[in-house]
């Protein structure tokens, strides 16, 4: 009992550690509930390699992989090679052995994949086929000849394609933006229309975006098997619904492509940014210019569109990472969103895509005033959305994920910190989270004040035992990946403690110590407000003691003590987190400090 209650003192005490701190964080498995987590093991791909860990942090396997690794249905490891999501033109299938059972290279040189790729069962094939997204080169003649804007230089200039080959490696289907384009300064042209009555294409003119390379910049793509349609995100806050199954010909590559440029390939549905085809407010700076408003756009920079798969909560609907960049708030922040994309104005699932203008907006004010962010416009086909109450909490600026697991948790990637994070339905409380140890330069045990992504993770992904990619393999834990003993906060930590907060501090003080974060040495000052037996003991983060600095009858008065970071056996400590608690009778303070050796 004794131990639960120091366990739990240290849980309060370092609880912003938890959530977010502000410049050192303790990587690996951070908190654990394991009463509402879904049980199996995260994967995920960094510095080249793939690593599967259960939920204690304890390595079960890597792979000699590491750009965007995720299972297929059949069990193999699928990941482009390079370890670069931006620029890949191989990608492999690989066994639990790390042996390739498949490989594709992308050889012709006007086409550039990047950044996704799935493996489908194409139902009008009968066979297992390959898509991935590649900036298609243009000629600066062809963007002329569509109808872009004269007065800029095309030089360069890319557009992204999907492009499906079967397991031979042939190609047998492509789709492209560039053959869904609409403009309406030349009328001679095939391409001309109104573009507000034009949504199933895109605009070669957006104000302020002319046509250039990676223009889409496209970063992810889903596969749905049941309606054998195709939906792809674009990092500038949109993403398109696609048909693939009636531009589809078995056994026909040509008629194919041709049947998916033309009209019967143009958007179903597009979710995000109304004002790219004139059907909403852009984002703008207000009359007070310190202000800002999103318009009627939804997304920005977002990441990892998808389907909720079949027989999860929210089966059909669709789930993207919101990075939220160019969203215009005075404090941005990133959200995890589900889109119902058959609700009407009503709130009424009419069983077909509704264009979301039509369903209409919902102004949105912000549920605490310290957020400084202004009344918005919400789309009424968003029916969740997640987001940090503190807004510096959880934000990634590139890359990132989201996946809907099987017991109605959501598990979220953010790339900026290598930070995972699992969250709970009903009242969106987390219940695991993790923080990826490997960094540019090396496996970190404290993730210290860094650029973005020095620690970053593209996506992660969360497997059931049962998984086809596990049964039948050894799960049986190694260390982890930094070689520690896993050690993190529980839902028990902090049993009790809550009914004692009131003792804590009733006129004495602990002072943080300095300097902090420190390698020789570390100075502690106190101040005891009225005679009493004292002690100050410092700990590591499992509750274990490691020094005691100070055990005896102290007079009311200001003290200070020093530690060298050394053990009560004399022996230097590991660089890590550490708390010192001061005991004064039945009155305790305790404050977190950084050792590095």
């Amino acid at each position: 009992m004794k131990r639960i209650l120091l366990f739990s003192t240290l849980f309060l005490v370092t609880m912003a550690v938890v959530a977010q701190e502000s410049f050192m964080v303790k990587t690996e498995t951070r908190y654990w509930d394991n009463s509402k987590t879904f049980a199996g093991y995260t994967m995920f791909g960094t510095r080249g390699v793939t690593y599967l860990i259960d939920l204690e942090g304890h390595v079960i396997h890597t792979w000699n992989i590491g750009t965007n690794p995720r299972f297929t249905d059949d069990g193999m490891l699928l990941d482009a090679v390079g370890g670069n999501p931006s620029n890949q033109n191989i990608w492999k299938e690989l066994d639990w052995t790390g042996n390739t059972v498949w490989q594709y290279t992308e050889t012709r040189s006007n086409y550039h994949g990047h950044h996704d790729f799935t493996k489908i069962y194409n139902p009008k094939l009968g066979d297992s086929t390959f898509l991935y997204i590649a900036n298609k080169d243009l000629t600066a003649q062809q963007c002329l000849d569509a109808g872009c804007d004269p007065q800029y230089d095309y030089t360069g200039s890319q557009m992204d394609a999907i492009v499906e080959v079967n397991r031979a490696g042939t190609v047998i289907w492509e789709w492209c933006f560039f053959d869904h384009v609409v403009q309406d300064m030349f009328p001679a042209k095939s391409t001309y229309g109104i573009i507000a009555n034009t949504p199933g294409r895109i605009n070669l003119n957006i104000r302020g975006n002319h046509v250039k390379s990676d223009w889409m910049h496209c970063n992810s793509l889903d596969y749905n098997e049941t309606l054998d349609l195709i939906v792809v995100n674009s990092v500038h806050g949109e993403f398109y619904v696609i048909d693939h199954g009636n531009t589809f010909i078995p056994n026909q590559p040509a008629n194919s492509i041709a049947l998916a440029a033309g009209t019967a390939g143009d958007f179903k549905y597009r979710f995000g940014d109304p004002a790219k085809y004139n059907q909403g407010d852009p984002p703008s700076v207000l009359d007070n210019w310190e202000k800002a408003t999103a318009g009627n756009k939804q997304l920005g920079g977002s990441h990892d569109i998808q389907w909720i798969r079949p027989g999860l909560p929210g089966e059909g609907n669709f789930l993207v990472f919101d990075n939220a960049q160019n969203l215009f708030e005075l404090t941005p922040q990133s959200y995890i969103i589900e889109i119902n994309p058959y609700l009407n104005a009503a709130g009424v699932n009419t069983g077909n895509f509704v264009n979301p203008p039509d369903a209409g907006y919902t102004i949105v004010g912000s549920p605490d005033p310290n957020l400084m962010k202004e009344n918005k416009k919400v789309s009424k086909q968003i029916v969740w959305k997640y987001s940090s109450k503190n807004n510096t909490s959880f934000y990634s600026t590139i890359g990132s994920s989201a996946e809907r697991l099987p017991n109605g948790n959501t598990l979220v990637c953010a790339m900026n910190d290598g930070h995972f994070f699992e969250v709970y339905p009903s009242d969106t409380s987390i219940v695991w989270e993790y923080t990826n140890p490997m960094t540019r330069d090396g496996i970190k045990k404290i993730k210290v004040d860094n650029y973005p992504t020095y620690n970053g993770v593209f996506r992660a992904y969360r497997y059931a035992a049962t998984d086809p990619g596990l049964v039948g393999h050894d799960l049986t834990p190694g260390a982890t990946m930094t070689g520690d003993p896993p050690s993190y906060w529980t839902p028990g930590s902090i049993t009790d403690v809550l009914e004692k907060e009131g003792t804590h501090d009733q006129g004495n003080i602990l002072n943080q110590n300095y300097p902090n974060p420190f390698t020789d040495g570390t100075t502690i000052e106190y101040e005891i407000a009225q005679p009493a037996m004292v002690t100050l003991v410092i700990y590591d983060l499992a509750g274990n003691q490691v020094k005691s600095l100070m055990h005896q009858n102290l007079a009311t008065g200001k003290y200070s003590l020093t530690w060298n970071g050394k053990n009560d056996h004399g022996v230097q400590v590991t660089s890590g987190m550490y708390i010192y608690i001061l005991k004064a009778d039945n009155q305790q303070l305790a404050k977190k400090m950084i050792y590095y050796n």
